[in-house]
């Protein structure tokens, strides 16, 4: 990644000026480390009249994955390849940003402790990228840095100049111009805008990032016409976090027209109250989902398995409906906490008989879990190896065989609007895989047809328009005439249909959508 910055100047005000503020030295050539490979700064021209500094940043491809690897997040066999061969090297990009902020962090600021006098004259900038991603085009490009004071050039790159017929490339080569401002400015309106240009950052983006861009775009983003469009991609698209940066923009807005403090404004509630509204933790609105699939299947006999420490055991325990409740799980430690979670041992007689906790592997067929109207394998299957799926799947639906499965497991998809959860990473260290949602349907279908069930999809939690919820559940009802339902006479059989029910409520067999 290439990037120059020029200035023009005087015998009395020198364009080596630049070199101050830089905190670099023409005559010398410089490198620093970066999480993602090496920068170099160098000055290919140095006089008074004209002083330009460029700044090349050698990724390092390897370094750029090993950072972002992580377990369980699954993905087609080709994406290795991609992860190495890619623009990431070549064109400009959020990691430029971060070279950007790491090697020129004081000019940013606008401090020059040797001429303090200097970053606050503005001076004609000219700033030159080969390659930058543009997802919106040139037009896109003029509509981020026209309103900040620049002349922009930005000529689309085609895919191949012996080929003009397949058209242009979603890369410009980027030119900026201005008379009336300060470097400091120029620098952060680079760090903001060159990843808002490429739509996407190569780091995982935390609650820190909105302190960045309001840090970076103190001055000219509140007013900017482009603001919510800056501010949602810069985020990655995190409506959590945009909407912070969105509310403390506004906030900033009204200071500066009133010409008041922010602090001023924002001192509606007293920081002593807890007013605001907490969010329903996902695993209980995990257990809400499952006793309501319980509740609509007539279930009062369930298998909890893979019950853990017995948080699904204790909630059934408290609803009569529920007449018999078995926990079972492989870990003895974990029935023993659920043991004492659930006070077994000062239980009363009549409560003491609605439940049991049982020591077993779900890998292996037993026939103590047959005969149950339920079972549930809440966030369970993402704990095996792939390879002992078909073992616990023949388990529950070919030997147990209850009326009814529900199975909970994590949508990979949704990971990414974890502001706490670091790229590349599964939701626990202990997941051996986390799926899409096209992997989980198609896992449940293939179950469903191979055993005699049909199969429904239900989300859990906030169903998110682009990456859906952060868990889907998937509830499996003995289909008519299958081996283990009541009525095996029925002439009608929709043995392995799948059901999909959306958050509109319409729900479409595989039979119903071919007819």
């Amino acid at each position: 990644m290439f990037l120059t910055i020029s200035t023009t100047g005087t015998p009395e005000r020198p364009a080596t000026d630049l070199g101050f503020l830089l905190h670099k030295h023409p005559d010398n050539a410089q490198k620093f480390s970066t999480s993602y490979g090496t920068a170099h700064v160098l000055y290919p021209e140095a006089t008074a009249e004209r002083c330009t500094a460029a700044l090349l940043l050698e990724v390092d491809p390897v370094a750029l994955v090993r950072r972002g690897k992580g377990k369980g997040r699954g993905g087609a066999p080709d994406a290795a390849l991609a992860q190495y061969v890619n623009d990431r090297p070549y064109a400009a990009s959020s990691l430029l940003a971060v070279a950007i902020g790491a090697v020129f962090s004081s000019a940013m600021k606008g401090q020059c402790a040797a001429r303090p006098e200097l970053p606050e004259r503005s001076r004609p900038l000219r700033v030159e990228v080969p390659a930058v991603p543009a997802r919106g085009g040139a037009g896109l490009v003029r509509d981020l840095f026209e309103p900040l004071g620049w002349a922009v050039t930005a000529e689309a790159v085609p895919l191949d100049e012996r080929f003009p017929e397949w058209g242009d490339s979603r890369y410009v080569r980027l030119e900026l111009e201005a008379e009336g401002l300060t470097l400091a400015e120029a620098l952060r309106h680079l760090y903001v805008l060159l990843p808002v240009l490429d739509d996407s950052k190569h780091y995982w983006v935390s609650s820190d990032e909105v302190d960045k861009l309001l840090r970076a775009g103190e001055g000219w983003l509140p007013g900017h016409p482009q603001q919510k469009l800056i501010a949602d991609r810069y985020l990655s698209r995190r409506w959590s976090l945009t909407r912070q940066a969105m509310e403390r923009l506004e906030l900033a807005r009204l200071a500066e027209a009133d010409d008041i403090a922010v602090e001023q404004i924002d001192n509606a509630v007293d920081e002593d109250t807890d007013t605001e509204e907490k969010p329903v933790p996902l695993a209980v609105l995990r257990r809400d989902a499952i006793l309501a699939a319980l509740h609509a299947a007539g279930a009062s006999r369930v298998l909890d398995l893979g019950c853990g420490q017995g948080q699904l055991v204790q909630a059934m325990l408290k609803d009569t409906r529920f007449t018999e409740i078995v926990g079972v799980d492989v870990s003895v430690r974990a029935l023993t906490i659920a043991s004492r979670r659930l006070k077994l041992d000062r239980m009363g007689e009549r409560q003491a008989e609605r439940v049991r906790l049982l020591q077993g592997s779900l890998a292996y067929t037993d026939r103590r879990l047959k005969g149950y109207d339920a079972a549930v394998l809440s966030e369970v299957i993402e704990h095996l190896d792939l390879p002992r799926l078909p073992a616990l799947e023949y388990a529950v639906f070919g030997s147990a065989r209850p009326r009814t499965v529900l199975v909970t497991t994590p949508n990979v998809e949704y990971n990414v609007r974890w502001e706490s959860l670091p790229a590349g990473h599964s939701r626990h260290g202990d997941h051996r895989f986390e799926w899409t949602r096209e992997e989980f349907r198609a896992w449940a279908a293939t179950v469903a047809g191979r055993h005699g069930y049909d199969v429904e999809f239900t989300p859990v939690g906030l169903d998110d328009p682009e990456v859906g919820p952060p868990t889907q559940m998937a509830v499996f009802t003995l289909a008519a005439g299958s081996p283990g339902t009541k009525d095996t006479t029925s002439t009608t059989r929709t043995t392995g249909s799948t059901r999909t029910t959306g958050t509109d409520g319409t729900a479409n067999t595989k039979e119903e959508q071919a007819a």
